[in-house]
């Protein structure tokens, strides 16, 4: 009874410093609105992202304009002379677009280089998203931070820029706009981005950088932000993610290095119409704040020439610590830890604690447990995709019972490693098969040495368990209490892994959080190879996976605020006077299946023109729609001509109703030289020539519905094909169509383009009559006013 007991003690105990871990990455409670005016207030903070994000905001949208000047008046309301800085950009992946960004900057005494506050204050477009979240928590912090900045009068070397960046969603122009063309770049020498990628959960710090990270990492370091949450693994994950921000920019194109501060956690919100204020975790934009002060006040102070270095930190936070070494200890102390648990051996088999044949017995549930609980997981989340065919309707990955998902296959592992200890390990070997694990780790880490240094403290919690070994072999006693305070360092650095992976990069990475959490279970095997009645704690955990997978079911379906996406579209073609409706949808439900039938046709011949979407998500199925009167643009070819063996054209695209976008695509055959549009180059565009991977060639996101004009080089020999397909975000508002409203548990899907209208033809060339307007008499006198117009447009042939 008494193991028994020391076995419900263990459980509990690491319940507890999981409990602690999980609780200290970020603030527990939130500033008040009575809060002292010199201290950050998450309330006031609330309070801003509440009246930015009422609308969605995005660039076109009279919103959008609504909240810049908003900005504009809450900087000169704390004391601030804001500029707006505007104009084209086109990014290498072909987006063009006008950004406002709006700017404030506040004089230092002895400035070094200037410290940067960023954020972006568009909203993401297509899916009516209102940005609480992404970005307005963003903008919310500095204009609270630098609220309470001002008042405190704090002393202040360097200057301070604030940079409320537009058309980030779109493709980072608004940075980009900044970075190229505003005089103030050339002064920046940090800045620090404040973004977001779900709707709650801990604000993590990435950090970007050309050179190496160690002077930025003591920096940071020696600000004393309360909670930071970090490692240098996120860092180096990140960066081979298609997941760029502002920030990105600043460095590839300004060589101008920071931090970017993101929380991910309620993931499924992000773009999504969900993301308002009430999903927005007060405490996450609280975490937000406590980076903002203390670094604020400190890079605001400190040389900022001196954050530059060549050489790379391994970093790490703990509870109560954030720890740093460099990235040429990673593989001696990997040698080191190897050495050490060789000696070990050998004394332990000198004085026949250990067993050889015991130690490679060990193996067996290690890597029986790897192996079994990788597969399970990875087809177990196969076949809830099957029994739930709804999940593949987040893009992202993430569905609203993730959690119940993570918990339940966490669990189910954890099972599956009693089981093969159960039956392959007992207790009074336990210290024996604990070398397998140990060296699992340390070979893990010479592997990572090479190929993925920044997962180099993965090694630490290797030494607390060589240490613990040790003290085994030379005593002969370990204790519960011991074993659980050696313990810590592993569950402290590997479970928030468990947790965070499947959250940001989707739940088909649960067979990772599987293994991981195997891996843990070896590292801990001390405390549970000790357990005496292992079958029992087999049927705790499977019981306790069982239930974690029926509430996960039982909360599968949709509800007001836990939303289904969907998807529709109404296209017309120009070519052919027809009309169609399509989705991008998998699964459709009542409100599309009114448009789309009961009976799914694949959408056929929408495909061939690629339009851009984070997922590359394709039209899955169409229907014929009614044609209504959708006015098309009018297409002018204001120059055509030939110089030598090239012909050059000026093409003007005039909207004729109010419009969003315009997506230009040409024959791949075709190649085009000093290809510009409104004005700018691509920044993608080697020598003269224009780089592009298919029929791609532009996507304008319209303001002001200001026309688009282009003009190029092609060989004259080259067969002139180029098509355009316009659209409008306005099909659930269009009177022509009469759209019913969505159902209060479904939102537009996000991610694509979405809700619109949009008009498909080609691009040629057409001559009309002329036109003659005759004499019009008017109180006795005549006017004569013959005017001859020659328009160009475009007629389907």
């Amino acid at each position: 009874m008494r193991k028994n007991q020391t076995s419900i003690l263990a459980i509990i105990g690491i319940l507890i410093i999981l409990a602690v871990i999980y609780a200290t990455m970020m603030p527990q409670g939130i500033s008040k609105d009575d809060e002292a005016l010199a201290e950050f207030s998450t309330e006031r903070a609330m309070n801003q992202v509440e009246i930015i994000a009422q609308k969605p905001h995005y660039v076109g949208s009279t919103n959008h304009e609504l909240v810049a000047n908003y900005l504009k008046l809450e900087l000169n309301r704390i004391g601030l002379e804001t500029s707006i800085q505007e104009g084209f950009t086109l990014n290498d992946r072909g987006l063009l677009v006008k950004s406002k960004n709006i700017l404030a900057r506040i004089k230092g005494t002895n400035n070094s280089k200037a410290l940067l506050l960023l954020s972006h204050y568009d909203s993401a477009p297509h899916s009516f998203s209102k940005g609480a979240s992404d970005d307005a928590s963003g903008v919310a912090t500095i204009l609270e931070g630098i609220r309470a900045f001002l008042y405190s009068k704090h002393p202040q070397k360097n200057d301070i820029i604030i940079l409320f960046s537009d058309a980030e969603e779109l493709g980072l122009n608004g940075a980009a706009l900044f970075v190229n063309q505003h005089p103030w770049a050339k002064d920046v020498g940090l800045v620090l981005n404040f973004e977001a990628r779900g709707s709650s959960g801990p604000s993590y710090m990435l950090m970007e950088t050309n050179g190496g990270n160690q002077a930025l990492i003591k920096e940071f370091k020696s600000a004393k932000a309360s909670h930071p949450v970090s490692n240098s693994l996120m860092y180096s994950i990140y960066k081979m993610l298609p997941n760029d921000t502002d920030l990105t920019v600043f460095r590839e194109q300004g060589n101008i290095q920071g931090f970017n501060f993101a929380f991910i956690d309620g993931h499924y919100n992000y773009h999504t119409e969900q993301d308002d204020a009430s999903h927005l975790s007060p405490t996450t934009l609280a975490h937000q704040g406590t980076y903002l002060m203390p670094l604020l006040k400190y890079f605001s102070n400190v040389d900022l020439n001196k954050t530059i270095s060549t050489e790379d930190n391994v970093y790490f936070n703990v509870p109560f610590a954030f720890i740093t070494y460099p990235f040429s200890w990673v593989f001696p102390m990997t040698l080191i830890a190897f050495g050490v648990l060789v000696l070990l051996l050998f004394i332990g088999k000198a004085k026949r604690i250990i067993s050889i044949r015991e130690i490679f017995r060990g193996f067996v549930p290690l890597l029986g447990s790897l192996i079994v609980a990788g597969l399970v997981t990875f087809l177990g989340w196969k076949i809830m995709l099957e029994i739930y065919p709804q999940y593949s309707d987040f893009l992202n990955g993430f569905t609203y019972n993730g959690h119940a998902y993570i918990g339940a296959f966490v669990t189910l592992s954890i099972a599956i490693c009693f089981a093969f200890y159960h039956h392959f390990s007992e207790a009074k070997i336990t210290m024996n098969h604990f070398v397998a694990p140990l060296l699992f780790w340390i070979i893990l880490n010479g592997v990572l040495a090479n190929s993925l240094a920044g997962a180099g403290f993965l090694i630490i919690p290797v030494y607390f368990g060589i240490l613990l070994f040790a003290i085994f072999i030379f005593t002969q006693h370990y204790s519960l209490g011991l074993n659980l305070l050696f313990s810590i360092p592993a569950l402290a650095i590997i479970a928030p892994f468990i947790v965070m992976f499947p959250i940001g990069l989707g739940l088909k990475i649960l067979f990772g959080s599987a293994i991981l959490t195997v891996l843990l279970f070896g590292l801990l095997l001390p405390i549970f190879g000790a357990f005496s009645k292992k079958g029992v704690w087999i049927i705790v955990f499977f019981l306790t996976s069982i239930g974690f997978f029926i509430y996960a079911g039982y909360n599968s379906g949709y509800e007001a605020g836990k939303a289904k996406s969907n998807s529709l579209l109404y296209v017309y073609n120009a070519n052919t006077n027809s009309a169609v409706w399509t989705t991008y949808d998998t699964n459709l439900d009542e409100w599309t299946k009114a448009y789309l039938g009961e009976k799914n046709q694949k959408a056929v011949g929408l495909n061939g023109l690629p339009i851009a979407s984070k997922y590359n998500s394709k039209f899955t199925y169409s229907s014929i729609a009614p044609t209504v009167n959708v006015e098309k643009p009018t297409i002018s070819f204001i120059k055509d001509s030939v110089v030598g063996n090239n012909r050059y054209l000026k093409i003007k695209i005039s909207p004729n109703r109010k419009v969003n976008r315009y997506d230009i695509y040409a024959n791949p055959k075709m190649t085009f030289y000093n290809f510009k549009a409104n004005g700018v180059s691509t920044s993608g565009q080697k020598g003269n020539r224009l780089e592009r991977e298919d029929s791609k060639i532009l996507c304008y996101y319209v303001t002001a519905n200001e026309p688009l004009l282009m003009e190029f080089y092609i060989n004259k020999s080259s067969v002139f094909d180029m098509d355009l397909i316009e659209s409008s975000f306005d099909l659930m508002t269009n009177p022509l169509l009469n759209v019913k409203p969505r159902l209060d548990w479904m939102m537009p899907t996000p991610f694509v383009l979405n809700d619109a209208v949009l008009v498909q033809q080609k691009i040629k060339k057409y001559v009309a009559p002329v036109k003659i307007i005759e004499p019009v008499k008017a109180n006795d006198s005549t006017i004569i006013t013959k005017d001859s117009l020659i328009q160009s447009v475009v007629k389907p042939e």
